[in-house]
C-alpha cells in the first residue's frame, strides 16, 4: 500500500515528505533490492492459514460432520419411516376399497336375485290372478248365456202365446168360428219354427 509520512523539523523549518511501499530508486552502481509485491503471502500468514485450514478440516472430520451424519441419518430414517407408513396405509386402504367393491358387487348380485325372485313371485301371481279373473268371466259368460237362454226361451213362448192368440183371433174373424186350438198351435209352431231356421 503506498502511504507518504511528512516530517517538519521546527529548528531547521524543513519538511521532510517520504513516500513508504515504493521501493526507491537505485542509485547508479548500486544493485536494485527486489521490489515488494503487496498481495504475495508471507510465511507466516501462510503458516497460520494452513494451520487453521488443518484445525477446521480436523473439527469437520471428528467432530462436525459425525454430528451432521446423525442427524441427516435420523432425518432419513424418520422420512423412510414416513414413507413406509404412507405405502402400509396406501396398501391397507387398497385393501379396503377391494373388499368394499367386493361386497357391493355381493349386494348388488343378491339384490338382482332378489328383484329377480320377486318379479318371477309377481309373474305367478298375475297369472293366477288372470287365471281366476278368466275362470270368473267364463262362469259369468256361461251363466249369462244360460240366462239369456232362458230369457229367450221365455219371450219365445211368450211370442208363440201372443201369435197363437193373433191367428186364433184372425181365423175366427176369417171364418166365423173358433178355429181348433191344436191346429193353431200346429201352424204357429211350423211358422215360428221356419222363422228361426232362417
Amino acid at each position: 500500500m503506498l502511504s507518504a509520512v511528512a516530517t517538519y523539523h521546527a529548528s531547521s523549518g524543513d519538511v521532510a515528505v517520504v513516500l513508504q511501499g515504493i521501493a526507491p530508486m537505485a542509485e547508479e552502481g548500486e544493485e536494485a533490492e527486489d521490489p515488494i509485491i503487496p498481495i504475495a503471502p508471507e510465511a507466516k500468514e501462510l503458516i497460520w492459514g494452513f494451520g487453521s485450514f488443518a484445525v477446521f478440516a480436523l473439527l469437520m472430520r471428528y467432530f462436525l460432520y459425525p454430528r451432521l451424519r446423525k442427524g441427516m441419518d435420523a432425518r432419513y430414517r424418520i422420512i423412510k419411516g414416513g414413507h413406509d407408513e404412507a405405502d402400509r396405509i396406501t396398501e391397507a386402504a387398497q385393501s379396503d376399497v377391494a373388499r368394499y367393491e367386493a361386497q357391493v358387487a355381493a349386494v348388488r348380485a343378491e339384490a338382482q336375485e332378489r328383484i329377480e325372485a320377486a318379479r318371477a313371485v309377481l309373474d305367478a301371481e298375475r297369472s293366477d290372478r288372470l287365471a281366476e279373473v278368466n275362470a270368473r268371466i267364463a262362469e259369468r259368460r256361461a251363466e249369462a248365456a244360460t240366462e239369456v237362454e232362458a230369457a229367450r226361451a221365455a219371450a219365445q213362448a211368450e211370442v208363440d202365446e201372443a201369435v197363437r192368440a193373433v191367428a186364433s183371433r184372425f181365423g175366427e174373424l176369417a171364418l166365423g168360428r173358433r178355429p181348433d186350438p191344436n191346429v193353431v198351435s200346429s201352424a204357429v209352431a211350423e211358422v215360428t219354427g221356419a222363422g228361426v231356421g232362417r
